[in-house]
């Protein structure tokens, strides 16, 4: 079998770190895909020839960095975007009371584009390739909060259009996993504060030269591919930046 490792096989990591390579290998290439359970510890031990030992260290790295969840007497799963999920992994706009909620979505724009040349630097990009751009309000308590505007390869989302991205159910990562099977694992977010345009200035009912937080994100799926660029204005009027997901993993 090609997957069949061996404690001699030449490689240059240790032996768990190949069956992880190899496990994400098989997710992202759809071999399991968002909400499907994957072989038993003692399956996956016999297809790579390793011990239980190997492939349970390999796995827990895997849930560690929420690839994979386990369910306690039911088995371990390809991690799948539900609404709980995107709240405690990757929205960090939270009540100054430490508050937390879905925000509501409104979609003001979508619109095809050539990158910019930061875009092709957080996305990787060829010069000028064709992207999406698409500007949202969201909102928290009915107050808008946060202006995004998401930039993504045209590439990685063939047929998306502003009636596939606005008449989406669930979230926008749910979107990315469930229509082109593209799974957000991590995001890197850089924090600054500045002075809003003045459309985005209306828009989060901001008062004159009043600073905003920007937050500059790139969310990566495996093998740490870009797959979106997302620039964010906050109103941190009543709202506040919270990153504590080594206090609190969220829902398992």
């Amino acid at each position: 079998m090609a997957d069949t490792l061996a404690a001699g096989s030449l490689t240059f990591n240790p032996l768990y770190k190949e069956v992880k390579i190899r496990l994400t290998r098989g997710l992202a290439g759809g071999e399991w895909k968002p909400g499907d359970a994957i072989p038993s510890e003692t399956r996956l031990a016999e297809r790579f020839n390793v011990s239980i030992g190997t492939i349970r260290k390999a796995i827990d790295e895997l849930v560690a960095e929420r690839i994979l969840l386990r369910q306690q007497g039911r088995g371990t799963f390809v991690a799948t975007h539900t609404e709980d999920r995107t709240l405690f992994y990757f929205f960090h706009i939270v009540g100054k009371d430490g508050s937390r909620e879905l925000p509501v979505t409104e979609l003001l724009s979508f619109r095809k584009a050539r990158a910019s040349a930061v875009e092709e630097e957080r996305l990787r990009l060829a010069r000028g390739a064709p992207t999406f751009r698409i500007q949202n309000v969201l909102k928290l308590g009915g107050k808008p909060v946060v202006f995004d505007e998401i930039t993504l390869p045209a590439e990685l989302f063939p047929d998306l259009d502003e009636l596939v991205f606005g008449g989406r159910e669930g979230t926008i990562y749910g979107l990315y996993q469930a229509r082109y099977a593209i799974s957000v694992l991590r995001i890197s977010e850089r924090l600054s504060a500045a002075h809003p345009s003045a459309r985005a200035a209306s828009l989060l009912e901001l008062a004159p030269d009043t600073c905003a937080l920007v937050i500059n994100r790139v969310a990566y799926t495996y093998d740490d591919t870009p797959v979106e660029y997302r620039l964010s204005w906050v109103n941190t009027e009543r709202h506040e930046y919270l990153s504590d997901l080594w206090k609190n993993d969220g829902p398992k």
